[in-house]
């Protein structure tokens, strides 16, 4: 069986942006204070967790797929359904198990000293029938953007419900600007890749540009949830040279509306993420959070062969 068709149908290396949301979420919970016994669980729920959004995400290429085959024919021929590579059927029992699975882990994890709690499972499942209804329908809507925004403002909230056990619970402040930031940042790389298979309008290039932009100064307020001295001094920096890093590729779309700079800017946003993860994870553990960086390099490796958008 081949790997790389199904490498494409999966868009294997953006599944590391979806693990980069988890990992930010198991940062800022690792600074919570806990019983002992769920100590000793924070691995195995963060691996639960990680499974569970490598799942949902990577289901959500599938279905992506499936439901644009028509228009993958017209535009796309080369993609792995239309080209015969990987059958229809196929594809429908990968992305079906793939939900299922990612709902099942996410139930999983919710177990801890003091028993099952229903709120990862309940995000699992929200998240699973937002990602279906934005594969089928919404977008080829104006909210499109909007809908895949709210689907990755689920998937930081999932990383986020191990905090429900601590003794001393995230406020829930905190926990909606942290995946609002995110949100709304993926709602303007959304936008902004909307007609990336043809020549884009520069002005609607640029309103995209604008939402990113206004996510960045979201991150940067970030800092005003957690006590003074606990973000990373570099934070503020190293969020402007982020800034500067997916700016560069996107000023080049906007001036030059090609095809190939709008997919360059959108690729460059995308794995972007994972900065974006890590930046904000150095606000609540310091410049430890930069690990999450390591999550880069094998999204990078695999974009060799693997298309990204």
């Amino acid at each position: 069986m081949p790997f790389l068709p199904y490498a494409r149908l999966l868009r294997l290396p953006n599944v590391f942006t979806a693990f980069a949301d988890i990992a930010l979420g198991a940062c800022v919970v690792s600074t919570l204070s806990f019983n002992k016994a769920d100590e000793s669980s924070f691995g195995l729920i963060t691996a639960l967790l990680l499974a569970a959004s490598g799942c949902l995400y990577l289901g959500g290429m599938v279905w992506n797929d499936y439901f644009d085959l028509e228009e993958d024919s017209r535009d796309r021929p080369f993609r792995p359904l239309p080209s015969g590579k990987i059958s229809l059927s196929t594809a429908f029992v990968i992305g079906t198990v793939l939900l299922l699975l990612g709902v099942a882990f996410t139930g999983a994890a919710g177990f801890d000293s003091s028993g099952w709690r229903p709120n990862s499972l309940i995000l699992g499942g929200v998240l699973a029938l937002a990602v279906l209804l934005y594969d089928a329908r919404i977008k080829r809507t104006r909210l499109g953007p909007i809908a895949m925004g709210f689907c990755r403002f689920l998937n930081v909230l999932l990383g986020l419900t191990w905090a429900d056990s601590a003794i001393a619970p995230l406020p829930w402040a905190t926990r909606l600007h942290l995946a609002g930031t995110i949100g709304l940042y993926i709602v303007g790389v959304t936008w902004f890749a909307r007609t990336e298979e043809k020549r884009s309008k520069p002005e609607s290039l640029r309103s995209a540009a604008i939402v990113m932009l206004v996510a960045l100064c979201l991150a940067l307020a970030v800092p005003t949830r957690v006590p003074a001295g606990t973000s990373s001094p570099l934070f503020p920096y190293l969020l402007v040279a982020f800034g500067f890093a997916i700016g560069i590729p996107v000023v080049r779309a906007i001036r030059q509306p090609t095809p190939a700079n709008v997919q360059a800017g959108v690729k460059r946003c995308i794995l972007g993420l994972v900065a974006l993860d890590a930046l904000l994870a150095t606000v609540f553990i310091g410049t430890g959070g930069l690990l999450i960086l390591l999550l880069l390099p094998p999204a990078l490796l695999l974009g060799k062969w693997v298309y990204s958008t």
